[in-house]
């Protein structure tokens, strides 16, 4: 059995699941996502849990079953914290400035960077 495939994923509150046959929907307050799993993947839900389980032991069933959980977890994931980068400055003489929107970096070259955000996207300098 699959060793990531087999743990369970916690639903947190605030985010629903639906589970029709193969097909899950997860929304939440970030947004909805839906994915279809196939038909070798057996997704139950048990109280604030989620299990991923497969029908048969097929060599394309065990290579599904740890990547369907995997990418179920980052579903709720998702719809419940959002997609976050972070970026790690090291180094003497590098740093950045937050002026407005925009974050000035200075990472070495002979001139400062200007990074804007796409819309949708907030940035922060810690």
């Amino acid at each position: 059995m699959s060793r990531i495939g087999r743990l369970p994923i916690a639903v947190p509150k605030g985010v629903t699941v639906k589970i029709t046959g193969s097909q899950v929907a997860v929304k939440g307050p970030k947004g909805e996502l839906n994915r279809d799993f196939g038909s070798e993947i057996v997704v139950t839900q048990e109280n604030d849990r989620l299990i991923v389980t497969r029908n048969s032991d097929s060599k394309d069933a065990r290579a599904r079953h740890g990547l369907s959980r995997a990418l179920l977890a980052n579903m709720i994931d998702g719809v419940n914290k959002g997609f976050e980068k972070t970026l790690e400055i090291v180094g003497v003489g590098f740093r950045a400035q937050k002026a407005g929107d925009k974050v000035t970096l200075n990472v070495g070259y002979s001139h400062p960077v200007e990074v804007s955000p796409m819309p949708g996207v907030t940035l922060a300098v810690v």
